[in-house]
């Protein structure tokens, strides 16, 4: 039995556990706790274990940056998704050979199990201590607004009191001190030999291009070598499906210098991919009681200042263009110019449609769906693919309802996007549910009427059965949100679908419906997209398959390849009947050998090619040929054409001949 006071080391004797939670707090293992304190063992392969090794590793690396470069200045140094990153300032940037060197040092760090010792100091004497750290003063100078300091302060200053971490060697000697709230494992040589180092890139200080660039380092920890080998094996694969690489290698889409970045292009192979996923998008909203709507491109600033984007999201903006300005014959402006502005969101757009007339509470819910371009000026550092761009089209909806229609309507749009992401062949789920910060002056409305909302949205994500996450400050300024996370054929996981409810925006735009008791009433809107955008979709589709699509949605679904000229008549045949039933269906009359044109048709990823020789001329059949090189042959044309309309309806993968038997 333990006596207390104890400390975490006394607590948890197993050496899986680095750290722990004393009544909800992340702490050191050595931290002192009472009998009467809630105590519970973080281990390294927990999330929060596992942020707390990457953090241990990020110092690792700047001590180690700053044995080799000892003028180099530091940043800021956070754990991120399956890694960390540290931040410095240097006379020369960082080179592969540099981090050979930079790697040495860390291992021998690493083996002097250095203790990470926390240590509370005044502003004051962090001050002193740091005051060769420009970027660590002026992070000191930001305690308490740790928000707005820069992203990853969190791990270096926040609302309460300021800590310095030291790395204390076996003889009691400080080798090396960083500004830090901690918690960090209880030595280096926990952080053991799972970790590496992945690349360099810049990065501006704070993320604004006004502040000096510095060096970025990234890195990756995990508990083991081989989770780490396991992990590399992922990137690898990852690599092989990005889907910029694949967009290129299969000619769907690009983005050109002339039209400016973050603005994509789709060639017609992607036109086709897009066209399809639109489209049986559009059959389900139709068939689910949804009203398609359409509106503009841009509209006068006055709009968004009503719905608050103006307020809380301009930096996300475009800037305004300025339009209908009349000047007279002397120069003189006789009416003033007007705002407009390229839309970020279509939320305030729909709000008029509502708004156009007076509404009947037999009209709810009413469902306005439209997929609507939308622009947001994202920094140029930002952009990634068609993962992250300046010009999308969400497949937007937004949803009126009364009061009582709030949690059943909820349900009908999560059960909704479950089963039609399911169509698009994405299975494993869970559920995040995104929260307000509270005190945080970013999120407006009534605290009320947020706390009704985030436990509307508990209440339906529970009842879901899915797996449900806590993602506290993650709401959106006017609502608490449920997201769709779902995990893609290599196990990472990506943002889907977003369903959030607004309090808000209703009463922003005096939004009325007239109730069975003949007085008006306020709707509840909940605001609701699938895809997030069609372009993000696409790209995550385009990973997931590998660029080798289901039928219904390949470009080209079926490639007729004949043994020799003489039979290609008898295929063209084929693919004419296929063309009229609606496949995407071509021959391939070309000068190339047969064996040829098959490599060709395969690294285009086309999911059936039909071969034709002597005796399936003779015998009215065909062969098929597969992705995986598997063969299906003599197959009556007949049947042949049923298999492959009935794998387009069914929205089948095939990529074997035992995927179409």
């Amino acid at each position: 039995m333990t006596d207390f006071p104890a400390d975490g080391f006394a607590l948890f004797p197993d050496r899986s556990v680095v750290a722990l939670r004393v009544n909800g707090e992340l702490k050191d293992l050595a931290t002192t706790v009472t009998a009467d304190d809630q105590v519970e063992p973080v281990t390294i392969d927990s999330a929060d274990g596992l942020s707390i090794l990457r953090h241990s590793t990020a110092h690792v690396l700047a001590q180690a940056v700053q044995r080799v470069k000892p003028q180099a200045n530091l940043g800021i140094g956070p754990p991120v998704t399956d890694g960390f990153y540290y931040d410095f300032q240097v006379d020369e940037p960082f080179t592969p050979e540099d981090l050979k060197v930079i790697k040495k040092e860390m291992e021998r760090i690493v083996r002097e199990n250095q203790r990470f010792v926390r240590r509370v100091v005044t502003d004051e004497e962090a001050r002193a201590e740091l005051a060769d750290e420009p970027f660590k003063l002026e992070l000191i100078g930001l305690k308490g607004g740790s928000a707005e300091a820069a992203e990853g302060a969190s791990v270096e200053v926040g609302a309460g009191e300021l800590t310095i971490y030291d790395n204390v060697t076996r003889d009691g000697e400080t080798a090396w001190k960083d500004l830090c709230r901690g918690p960090h494992v209880p030595g280096t040589r926990l952080i053991g030999n799972g970790w590496d180092l992945t690349r360099i890139a810049g990065a501006y200080w704070r993320g604004s291009e006004k502040n000096p660039q510095l060096q970025r380092i990234y890195g990756t920890a995990w508990p083991t070598k081989d989770e780490l080998r396991a992990y590399q094996h992922r990137l690898e694969e990852a690599a092989k499906r990005d889907h910029r690489k694949l967009g290129k290698e299969l000619d769907l889409f690009s983005f050109p210098d002339e039209i400016g970045p973050g603005l994509s292009v789709f060639h017609p192979k992607g036109g086709i991919i897009r066209y399809e996923i639109e489209r049986y998008m559009r059959e389900r909203l139709l068939a689910s009681g949804y009203e398609v709507v359409n509106t503009p491109h841009i509209t006068k600033g006055d709009l968004f200042m009503t719905s608050g984007h103006l307020q809380w999201y301009a930096d996300g903006m475009y800037p305004p263009m300025v339009l209908d300005e009349v000047v007279d014959a002397d120069g003189h402006v006789s009416r003033e110019g007007q705002e407009y502005y390229l839309k970020p969101m279509n939320c305030p757009f729909h709000n008029l449609i509502f708004r156009s007339r007076g509404r009947s509470y037999r009209e709810l819910p009413l469902r306005l769906s439209e997929f609507g371009s939308v622009y947001r000026y994202e920094k140029s550092g930002t952009l990634s693919g068609l993962t992250r761009v300046r010009g999308m089209t969400q497949d937007d909806t937004h949803i009126y309802v009364t009061a009582d229609q709030v949690k059943g309507e909820l349900t009908h749009s999560l059960d909704f996007v479950l089963q039609t992401l399911r169509d698009y062949g994405l299975n494993d789920f869970y559920l995040e549910l995104s929260t307000k910060e509270d005190g945080n002056p970013k999120f407006i409305g009534d605290d009320a009427l947020w706390t009704e909302a985030t436990e509307t949205l508990r209440e339906v994500a529970e009842a879901s059965g899915l797996e449900l996450v806590p993602d506290p400050g993650g709401a959106a300024f006017y609502g608490p949100k449920i997201s769709v996370q779902a995990r893609d054929a290599i196990g990472r996981t990506w943002q889907m679908s977003t369903i959030q409810l607004d309090f808000n925006q209703p009463e922003r735009f005096e939004l009325e419906y007239t109730g069975p008791d003949g007085e008006k009433h306020r709707p509840v809107m909940i605001h609701r997209a699938l895809f997030g955008s069609v372009e993000r979709f696409f790209a995550i589709l385009l990973e997931h398959y590998a660029g080798a699509f289901p039928v219904w949605l390949s470009p080209v679904q079926v490639v007729a390849v004949p043994v020799a000229a003489e039979y290609g008549d008898y295929l063209q045949g084929i693919v004419a009947d296929l063309k009229s039933k609606g496949v995407r269906a071509e021959a391939d009359h070309s000068d190339d050998r047969m064996q040829k044109k098959i490599r060709t048709h395969t690294t285009q990823k086309v999911p059936l090619m039909l071969i034709a020789g002597e005796q399936d001329r003779s015998n009215g059949t065909v062969s098929f040929r597969f992705r995986d090189g598997t063969q299906l042959n003599g197959i009556p044309v007949d049947e042949a054409v049923g298999r492959i309309t009935g794998a387009i309806a069914a929205r089948t993968l095939v990529n074997t001949a035992e995927d179409l038997a």
